[in-house]
């Protein structure tokens, strides 16, 4: 028997909330344990600040859930009656209670459709990988005592995924589990084994009834990793990317004549995501870098010459993504930013090539609005040339135009940027009723400031409107 008392002591929030535990088991006589990713988690850092605490009791865990919440100073829980659990809305961490239980499922859903009360050992053998079915004794008459009846412990030292059972029971009884495969492949840089892949392979069509909001969450889990390409890539192997997010996978295998980008697609664009991954950790961008090439694919044509052209695949691409993010679920707010940067991501690549005016970078300020800094970065990590030279060459260009970018900004305010002279000016000079004419004026002015013809200034747009005005009469 293993005692990992220590480490429970070594983490401040937790032995005191275990404590907790462990008296409440001991007044009501229901044995209690530390369960699944909380004790992993603690396995591989004790002192881990973000370990949310889940609970695993031999009884009824909602009632169990109540009476800790009392003991935490807690007013209500969140119950969850047809899984037996609860949640405990704790300042400090998310805490879950719930009874152990074996679980039938039925083949068209993820749900389960019968839930039987269990002891702590039936309750591991149900769970989706062996690293998380380890558990930990809150009980007094063993408090601390390790359980780890499927080798978890070691499978983590081994840097291995595996299931507990045999995987095609794993995955056909809830497919989520394949893509959560990818995602603590990814997180925790576990390879998952041979037989595991092999059943993902050939169940990856079941994860068609679960529901797109938990497909989408769990891809962004990855995205939020720190080298998403490892979880992205375990996606396609196992067959399903195609079902996950279908125009990603179709760039599998695609060739590209570039010379500052990956010779495949697909790859290239994983170095993208892992690129932007290492400068920034806004999930958003790492999207944005998943989905920049998304329309590479539908461009892709071959040129005698200059090899494969992708031409128009910046616009293209940002009108594909309105339909993908409906059905992605994807919040309107990311579908903007996604469609605006991808929209733009060739953008500041052109200015580099050439001398940069004042004009275009005004012009590249305006339509990237408070997105610029974050352009800017999709466009380093679109550099995956493996040439020392050629790096060195593009970052330089890039450094150039963010340096005229801030100089213009400096210089004109264009973060702010609208018309210096008001819309009601505008009626009383030309003699109008509000409405669109109004409009084309203002905008008369600010395409002369952004084309350089006019100064960001009120005295000189004045002197634009009266010119206009002058050739109206």
């Amino acid at each position: 028997m293993t005692i990992i008392k220590d480490i429970i002591n070594q983490n401040k929030r937790l032995s005191s909330i275990a404590e907790v535990i462990a008296e409440l088991s001991e007044e009501i006589q229901i044995p209690s344990f530390l369960v699944g990713g909380c004790v992993r988690d603690l396995m591989l850092d004790p002192g881990v600040d973000s370990i949310d605490i889940d609970i695993m009791v031999e009884g009824d865990g909602i009632q169990f859930a109540q009476q800790l919440a009392n003991k935490l100073g807690v007013g209500k829980i969140v119950p969850f009656p047809k899984f037996e659990t609860a949640k405990i809305p704790y300042k400090e961490c998310e805490i879950e209670v719930a009874s152990a239980r074996l679980e039938t499922y039925d083949k068209g859903s993820r749900s389960p459709s019968s839930v039987t009360l269990a002891d702590i050992k039936d309750d591991l053998m149900r769970r989706d990988f062996r690293v998380n079915a380890m558990a930990v004794s809150l009980n007094k008459n063993n408090y601390g005592e390790f359980i780890d009846p499927f080798k978890g412990l070691d499978d983590l030292r081994d840097k291995i995924l595996r299931t507990p059972l045999e995987p095609d029971s794993t995955f056909s009884d809830d497919p989520l589990r394949m893509i959560r495969a990818a995602y603590f492949a990814s997180k925790l840089s576990l390879e998952i084994n041979q037989e595991c892949l092999l059943s993902m392979q050939r169940n990856c069509e079941r994860i068609k009834i679960v529901s797109q909001e938990r497909i989408t969450n769990e891809l962004f889990k990855i995205l939020g990793t720190d080298k998403p390409s490892i979880g992205l890539d375990i996606l396609q192997k196992a067959g399903l990317m195609e079902f996950v997010f279908n125009e990603i996978s179709i760039m599998y295998g695609l060739d590209q004549s570039n010379e500052y980008h990956h010779k495949d697609i697909f790859y290239h664009t994983l170095e993208v995501v892992d690129n932007a991954a290492n400068l920034s950790s806004k999930v958003e961008l790492r999207l944005a870098a998943l989905v920049h090439d998304i329309a590479k694919p539908k461009t892709r044509r071959l040129n005698k010459v200059k090899g494969y052209t992708f031409y128009g695949h910046d616009d293209v691409g940002a009108r594909m993504l309105k339909g993908i993010s409906r059905r992605m679920k994807f919040a309107n707010l990311t579908r903007d930013y996604i469609t605006k940067l991808t929209a733009l991501h060739l953008r500041p690549i052109s200015l580099a090539k050439k001398e940069v005016t004042d004009s275009a970078i005004r012009r590249l300020i305006v339509d990237a609005g408070e997105e610029i800094n974050d352009l800017m970065t999709l466009c380093r990590a679109d550099i995956t040339t493996k040439n020392p030279k050629n790096i060195a060459k593009y970052l330089g260009n890039f450094d150039r135009v963010e340096k005229r970018i801030k100089e213009v900004i400096e210089i004109d305010q264009l973060k702010a940027f609208q018309s210096p002279v008001r819309g009601d000016e505008i009626m009383k000079m030309f003699d109008l009723e509000p409405g669109k004419e109004v409009g084309k004026i203002k905008n008369l002015i600010e395409e002369a400031i952004i084309n350089g013809e006019i100064k960001n200034d009120y005295s000189e747009a004045l002197s634009f409107l009266d010119k206009i005005k002058q050739e109206k009469l």
